[in-house]
């Protein structure tokens, strides 16, 4: 029985499973071996790098031109800049390796020579240069999870590469693919005499660089395809246009929610049971609550200098992106957090809304704010009271939780935010849309006013738009009706707030706190001071 994979490679007979070779430009990466090029494969974790190398590997060997080994070399990591101890780690995987897909004992016998005979500053190129030459065909070499490496370990590894490069293919190998998060440009080496290397400095016989990309919408709806296929359950179809928008195709989320979806729902695992946009919308919080390590990864990422310039201006939707280092742009981009076309934004729907619940996740464990207290007795939620009650909250505690913050900058959104997502806790879903030189943070409120119907039943609907004050209040408040209404409009809300946020500090709280009636276009908008 085939089901979604979320660890690990994909294996086939066992996951569903896009062909690997489909999502690699098979005709350009094998042009690139065939020129004897030197190049890396780079994409964000779970994104399907070891499948698809795995699979490269495996239709290199049935073609029977070349000799093509996969190695994971992340294990040398643990040894930091220690170059002896981190060759000979290297050495040790690609031998093992070599045993497991190769059925090469060979290695192993070298491996122990050539660390006997030679330094750890050559031990690697020597070896590649023994299994060359007594290979019987070109080699290639595809080395995962190079970037994990540190220092002078990972210096020690790209220069013996450097080195041994002029001697391809007679005696060394025809092609290495050096695979891992980042492009190669993108390390900075810290060596123990404290010098900071560039990657692209230290491996400039660098070719290509290829970044492997998300599933395509046909791809994600093609993965869960296969499982009706194969069991005859069956998804409602307005579930892909929201599989699409929570994961933009990224592998890891795809196979999460189906996943969610057809097993860790028990009620789904009767195959006769067809899948609904409720059981969609139950598992996509499931998902999201889990702090599975997919995500977890992701958000320790936001703790990085160059991750935290990208994200905070982001966050809090002020500068254009004409403002930031375009390294740093390419970076997050790298690590999959954001996407760049059109516009910059948070890559997908999950993260957008994984992250702020992150950040803020201390202030919302320390928040009492029930539920019941912001509930009428048809169910609907009172906005308005609850707005009130973030107004008096925010001026007595903003400075003592702002300081509580790693991104500050956005502390006032976020703090909202988390305000917000503990009163809804479960009972409904907060939406959220930011992007760079937006000026605003829009939030979209969905609330079931039917707890037996849900989301199948009637909703009501809020739209709270959040900015920050520039130039004058009026100018602010004029450009913000004009944005709430249209973000209001296309979302089909019942109620439009707008809540500007004033952090001038020579103003007085009695000049920031206040609400008014407002509209715009037709719509009635209420405008909040905070």
């Amino acid at each position: 029985m085939r089901y979604f994979n979320t660890a690990g490679p994909s294996v086939p007979g066992q996951h569903y499973m896009i062909d690997p070779l489909q999502r690699l430009d098979l005709p350009d990466v094998e042009a690139l071996i065939d020129q004897q090029r030197y190049f890396v494969l780079h994409a964000p974790r779970q994104t399907g790098k070891t499948s698809c190398l795995l699979a490269l590997m495996q239709h290199l060997n049935a073609q029977g031109r070349y000799i093509a080994l996969y190695a994971n070399i992340e294990a040398a990591q643990a040894v930091r800049g220690d170059v002896g101890q981190g060759v000979e780690t290297i050495l040790e995987y690609i031998s093992q390796a070599a045993q497991v897909y190769l059925e090469d004992e060979r290695l192993h016998a070298w491996q122990r020579e050539v660390l006997a005979t030679s330094p750890a500053s050559g031990a690697l190129s020597t070896y590649l240069q023994r299994w060359a030459r007594f290979a019987g065909k070109p080699i290639v070499l595809m080395l995962d999870e190079v970037d994990a490496l540190v220092g002078d370990t990972l210096i020690s590894l790209l220069r013996q590469l450097r080195a041994g490069y002029a001697q391809r293919p007679a005696a060394f190998p025809q092609s290495v693919i050096l695979c891992g998060v980042r492009d190669v440009r993108d390390y900075r080496i810290h060596t123990g005499n404290q010098e900071i290397i560039t990657g692209g400095s230290a491996f400039n016989i660098k070719a290509e660089s290829l970044r492997l990309g998300n599933f395509s919408r046909a791809e994600a709806v093609e993965l869960f395809r296969q499982h009706t296929a194969d069991t005859g359950q069956t998804f409602a179809p307005e579930i892909f246009d929201e599989l699409w928008q929570d994961t933009q195709g990224q592998p890891w989320l795809v196979n999460a929610m189906g996943y969610e979806l057809t097993w860790k729902d028990k009620s789904a695992r009767d195959r006769g049971v067809p899948i609904t946009l409720e059981h969609y919308n139950a598992a996509r919080e499931r998902l999201i609550y889990s702090r599975a390590t997919h995500l977890d990864q992701l958000t320790d990422k936001l703790k990085e200098d160059r991750v935290h310039r990208v994200m905070a201006p982001l966050l809090r939707g002020e500068e254009d992106s004409r403002e930031f280092r375009d390294d740093d742009l390419q970076y997050v981009e790298d690590l999959g957090l954001i996407r760049r076309k059109p516009e910059v934004v948070i890559a997908n729907r999950i993260y957008r809304e994984t992250i702020p619940r992150e950040l803020t996740s201390p202030i919302q464990d320390g928040l009492h704010q029930p539920t019941a207290w912001y509930v009428t007795l048809e169910h609907r939620l009172d906005v308005v009271k609850l707005l009130t009650a973030f107004q008096q909250f925010f001026r007595e505690h903003v400075d003592a939780w702002l300081e509580r913050f790693d991104y500050k900058e956005a502390g006032p959104q976020l703090l909202l935010q988390a305000f917000l997502q503990r009163v809804v806790n479960g009972g409904g879903r907060v939406n959220r849309e930011y992007g760079l030189g937006r000026r605003r943070t829009d939030l979209f409120l969905e609330w079931p006013l039917d707890e037996t119907q849900g989301y199948h039943g009637p909703v009501q609907r809020v739209v709270i738009e959040l900015k920050l004050l520039h130039k004058s209040l009026e100018q602010t408040l004029a450009q913000g009706l004009e944005q709430t209404a249209d973000y209001a409009d296309r979302c089909g809300a019942d109620e439009a707030h707008l809540l500007i946020f004033d952090r001038r500090p020579e103003v007085s709280w009695e000049e920031k706190i206040w609400r008014r009636e407002a509209s715009h276009g037709g719509r009635n908008i209420v405008a909040w001071g905070a």
